[in-house]
Order: structure tokens, then C-alpha cells, then sequence
């Protein structure tokens, strides 16, 4: 397993564990948050996910595809188990519930910052419903609601997350997310 693959599957377990109601919809904007607030601040996601706009908001779409087709890489499958849920039926969207196999959280694959992040994140939306994850990455202005008025399903790019509060210059965070990718291409991280 990669250091990106351990990042994502400790941090769909922390997240599973550490709040309520997660389930598909509201795990993808946790995931969201967490990556576009650590671009913010470092200039890298922790996933390396790619977020498109959907009419629900933002999706890793690589995630969405495998759990859409039920085709999930081993590292999430022998892990996760992700059900359709046929109690919410009267929702708009399909409900799904996470499942954890094993709910060990490996902490060592996470630098500090990305757990304080996880700490952050799960506090605030503990409670937080998929409705209110909506709303919440539906704000007027945010990454997801600039790019949709460009249009749906197509790629919210991250900078759009830099704003006056963002400590690290421009290029710095060019840098740091070039390499990022590089390295997520090539299988070396």
C-alpha cells in the first residue's frame, strides 16, 4: 500500500469513527474539506483525489467511480464495506453506509498537521448530516460553487482555495502540488 493509499483509508476511518451519519455523501465532503484546507495551508491534498462538480456537490470522482461500479482497489476493500442504505428512501439522492471492517487507525501514516486537520474537521461536523454537507460545500464562493458556474462534472481546480488567510505564496504552492502529482504518477507516494 502506498502513503496516499494508507492517508486515504486512515482518514475514512477516522472519519468514520469520529463522527455520525457518514455515509457516501457526507464522507466525500469531508474528504473535500480536508483536502482543499490542507492545499490551503501546505500546498498539497492529503489524497491526492481529484474533486469534480456534481449536482450534490464536490466528488473525488476516482473514489465515486469505484464504489459506483463496486470495483474498490484491495486497500479499501479488505477494510471497507460501503452498503446502500434502504431505510432513507425518501431523500433525494441514495444513501449508503460506510462499514469498517477493522477500525484501527493507523496514526503514523498522517503527518501532525494532517491529523490536527482530521481533529478539526470531525469535531465541527460531527453531527453534520449529508444535507448539511451539501449546504455546507454549497457556499456561495466556495472552490465547488465557483466551478459549477463553469458547469457540472468537471474539475474544481484547487488554487481556487487560496485566499488572503493562505500563508504560503503562489508559486511555493505550485510547486509543492506539482510535485505532489508527480509523485502520485509515478506510484511513489
Amino acid at each position: 500500500m502506498t502513503l496516499t493509499e494508507e492517508k486515504i483509508l486512515n482518514g475514512i476511518k477516522y472519519f468514520v469513527t469520529h463522527t455520525r451519519h457518514v455515509g457516501r455523501t457526507k464522507l466525500f465532503k469531508l474528504l473535500y474539506l480536508g483536502d482543499f484546507l490542507h492545499f490551503k495551508s501546505y500546498g498539497m491534498s492529503v489524497t491526492g483525489y481529484d474533486y469534480y462538480t456534481y449536482p450534490f456537490g464536490p466528488v473525488p470522482k476516482k473514489l465515486y467511480d469505484e464504489i459506483d461500479k463496486n470495483d474498490l482497489p484491495d486497500f479499501l476493500r479488505s477494510n471497507i464495506v460501503i452498503i446502500e442504505d434502504e431505510t432513507e428512501d425518501n431523500d433525494e439522492f441514495k444513501q449508503f453506509k460506510i462499514l469498517l471492517k477493522n477500525k484501527i487507525i493507523d496514526y503514523d501514516c498522517l503527518s501532525p498537521n494532517e491529523r490536527r486537520l482530521l481533529e478539526e474537521i470531525a469535531f465541527e461536523y460531527k453531527e453534520a448530516t449529508a444535507k448539511d454537507m451539501t449546504e455546507i460545500t454549497h457556499l456561495r464562493n466556495s472552490p465547488w460553487d465557483k466551478t459549477r458556474q463553469e458547469g457540472m462534472f468537471i474539475p474544481i481546480d484547487y488554487f481556487l482555495a487560496i485566499d488572503e488567510e493562505t500563508k504560503l505564496d503562489r508559486e511555493e504552492i505550485k510547486e509543492r502540488f506539482l510535485l505532489q502529482k508527480e509523485l502520485l504518477a509515478d506510484g511513489r507516494h
